[in-house]
């Protein structure tokens, strides 16, 4: 009889120890501990593991390494494409998460497709779904390769197999807390069970130069579920996210060994499935109302790819001692920073004013870019004087209240002249030479602090 031993993972980090404790020794998390039975490795004549995987790699010479071995492939879903790095790694481990119904699947499914569609053949396995349930969806979707191949199971030992037998050109698994091993006594999406799921996995991938997707599920608080350690195992963490009952979708990607992890990916849900979306500005500003007041427009970076976005400010008078505020998209203390220079350097009183900063279309901003947009949008609301409606505010505000320079100004003033606006608010110490000539058609405005730049963007 193989041994059994007990023991306490952190449901966070994955720190494991023989005792419970209330605290994570390790990351400092409160009743993170779960017990799990482990099964000890038994021991066979030939000194194996009884986990080991019966795939044999063998070292290889630099030089006889194939050169088309690090090729990508092609992807015919350019959103997808962008946020991998330009296309699928062979060998590559990639973590794909979201919320429950976010659209994981339909996603996966259309990738699946157009993979097979080029030639090469697919293993969908599928862990929470029938065989039957898979091919509904796909007929809903309008595809059906004959390159795609459906495995309804959740014996990790039985996809092994298949997966060897089948040399498939790439893997799909959902979803990674579904599959089991045997030889673990633990049960399915346990902390045991889905680390060692997960290595195996890989190792297939990486031995046979597989790319392999896996579908991870995510808790209440909007990590991945399971053990820290499974985003240190694979080499790209991809997060879907959106309101379920919206219909964008933002895919992006927090790790990835072969590409940027800036890009984001924009798509739209409809009957139809994951619809890429290729500009992504006009899609941002479709809905807004012009001389709105609260309402103006900044140019963030996402990657390499500039976007026009509407950010909304609302201020009201609290009956409070203590006023709120409230970030959408925006980082909070980016909003405390910026209403604090409005105070002390603009003179606003936002004493006795709630402030709720919204950016539409559930797009999350961080980088200081976007610092001249939120202050002119709070300003908008205060006064009650709209920004106006031809104009798009590029700047970092400072703490003395001056605008700093930002990064890929040029970039960001075509894509504004693409959109159609007339004027670009921008700060006067820029050097000139990096956007001249400016864009054709595009007034660009220089201005050196914040109070100038409010008086020239508020309209009366």
């Amino acid at each position: 009889m193989a041994k059994t031993r007990t023991q306490f993972v952190c449901q966070e980090c994955g720190h494991s120890q023989a005792k419970w404790a209330g605290r994570c020794p390790k990351c400092g998390e409160w009743n993170t501990m779960s017990e799990f039975v482990e099964q000890l490795a038994q021991k066979g004549s030939s000194g194996r593991s009884a986990f080991a995987s019966p795939i044999g790699v063998e070292p290889v010479a630099l030089p006889d390494v194939p050169a088309d071995s690090g090729e990508r492939i092609a992807l015919s879903i350019g959103e997808m494409a962008r946020v991998l790095g330009g296309g699928i790694v062979p060998g590559g481990g990639v973590l794909i998460s979201g919320d429950p119904g976010i659209g994981k699947s339909t996603l996966l499914m259309q990738m699946a497709a157009a993979v097979a569609e080029s030639g090469c053949s697919v293993l969908y396995v599928s862990g929470e779904e029938s065989a039957h349930q898979v091919k509904q969806r796909a007929e809903r979707l309008g595809v059906e390769p004959t390159n795609l191949y459906l495995l309804a199971d959740v014996n990790l030992d039985n996809v092994l197999v298949q997966a060897q037998n089948m040399n498939p050109g790439l893997i799909i698994v959902d979803s990674i807390q579904a599959v089991y091993l045997d030889a673990l006594q633990s049960s399915a999406g346990s902390v045991t069970q889905v680390r060692e799921c997960t290595s195996l996995l890989l190792r297939l991938a990486k031995a046979q130069n597989i790319p392999l997707f896996l579908v991870g599920h995510v808790t209440k608080e909007g990590s991945i579920a399971g053990p820290r350690v499974l985003e240190h195992m694979v080499d790209t963490v991809l997060y879907l996210e959106g309101d379920r009952f919206q219909s964008y979708r933002l895919l992006r990607s927090v790790k990835n060994r072969f590409g940027s992890t800036n890009e984001v990916g924009v798509f739209e849900m409809n009957p139809r499935g994951m619809v890429e979306v290729t500009n992504p500005s006009e899609m941002f500003l479709a809905e807004r109302l012009p001389n709105a007041s609260g309402s103006a427009i900044a140019v963030p970076m996402e990657g390499t790819r500039p976007l026009l976005v509407e950010v909304q400010a609302l201020a009201s008078t609290t009956s409070f001692a203590q006023p709120r505020r409230t970030a959408n998209g925006v980082d909070f203390n980016r909003l405390l920073l910026i209403t604090a220079v409005l105070s002390k350097r603009v003179g606003l009183r936002l004493s006795d004013q709630d402030i709720f900063v919204n950016v539409v279309g559930g797009l999350k901003v961080s980088e200081p870019a976007c610092d001249l947009a939120i202050a002119a949008g709070i300003v908008s609301s205060v006064r009650n004087k709209p920004v106006a409606a031809d104009i798009a505010l590029i700047g970092e505000i400072g703490l003395s209240g001056e605008l700093r320079s930002v990064s890929q100004l040029t970039k960001r003033l075509i894509e504004t002249q693409k959109l159609g606006f007339k004027r670009a608010l921008i700060p006067r110490n820029r050097q000139k030479k990096e956007i001249d000539p400016p864009p054709q058609g595009l007034e660009l405005i220089r201005a050196r602090s914040l109070s100038q730049a409010i008086e020239v963007a508020l309209i009366g």
